[in-house]
């Protein structure tokens, strides 16, 4: 078994565990359920942005502890106050420390789109995601089949939040739906856990120019950003660059000046 099949079966087992303990019916009664989301497609795609999507994470299984006491309201307010386009929350818990509580603390603390980061594989989890206070869920296409990823993306529609659907491989663009998602190409191969921003390039190149398209894991630098949108990228999830950090946000920050910069 694959670390990302081993991560997908302990994950279902805890959302089999929520089920009984917060019941659809619970969720639907959430202050966040019915509230107005913010668009991550809007915010990516404005030109006075930078791009970044700037990730709250602790730990990963590749890392290890990245940065165990980060506060996650002080942390996501100074990621927005230095420049961030949008918010990523990891909520899994076992493999990368996260919560959903970390997930609602971002979105009672700031005004912008947040994705919930996490690995959906049961449609509980979109309504969760809702409830908690999401704009946007991930769907990782590794990990669905085509079926699966048109139903849930589907549902995400019907409730309001985008999706970011993630690929790693040409092989996987034929899963995608015809429509309406942002598209991410995770530079980290989910089997190797190797990481090489040349896959981002390649996939460029056999993607819809009219996607808004999100490149993810291994982006270390503003000379990074500036490569990738040359060739149609708007988006930039990074994380562990800044988290290693003592003060993410003040990273973020000199990271988002040096960008301006050097454009």
């Amino acid at each position: 078994m694959s670390l990302l099949e081993e991560i997908c079966a302990n994950r279902a087992k805890q959302v089999q565990e929520k089920k009984a303990l917060y019941p659809i019916a619970l969720l639907e009664k959430s202050a966040y359920f019915k509230a107005e989301t913010v668009s991550l497609k809007a915010y990516l795609n404005r030109s006075d942005k930078s791009g970044i999507i700037a990730e709250f994470k602790r730990k990963s299984p590749s890392k290890g502890i990245i940065n165990a006491y980060a506060d996650v309201k002080d942390t996501t307010i100074s990621y927005m106050q230095g420049g961030a386009s949008a918010l990523s929350v990891l909520t899994e818990p076992t493999y990368f420390a996260g919560k959903d509580e970390d997930l609602t603390e971002a979105r009672k603390a700031n005004y912008c789109p947040i994705l919930r980061k996490d690995f959906i594989v049961d449609e509980y989890q979109i309504l969760e995601a809702r409830s908690i206070g999401a704009d946007a869920i991930l769907l990782i296409a590794a990990t669905l089949d085509k079926q699966r990823l048109a139903q849930y993306h589907s549902t995400a529609r019907k409730l309001g939040l985008e999706v970011l659907i993630e690929v790693h491989s040409e092989e996987e663009l034929e899963q995608l739906p015809v429509s309406d998602f942002v598209l991410g190409v995770n530079n980290r191969n989910l089997k190797t856990m190797e990481v090489n921003l040349q896959t981002s390039i390649d996939l460029a190149s056999k993607l819809d120019n009219s996607l808004t398209l999100i490149s993810e894991s291994g982006l270390h630098s503003p000379e990074d950003i500036l490569m990738l949108r040359k060739h149609g990228y708007k988006g930039f999830l990074i994380g562990e660059a800044f988290m290693r950090s003592a003060h993410p946000g003040r990273e973020l920050a000199r990271f988002v000046q040096e960008l301006r910069a050097t454009k």
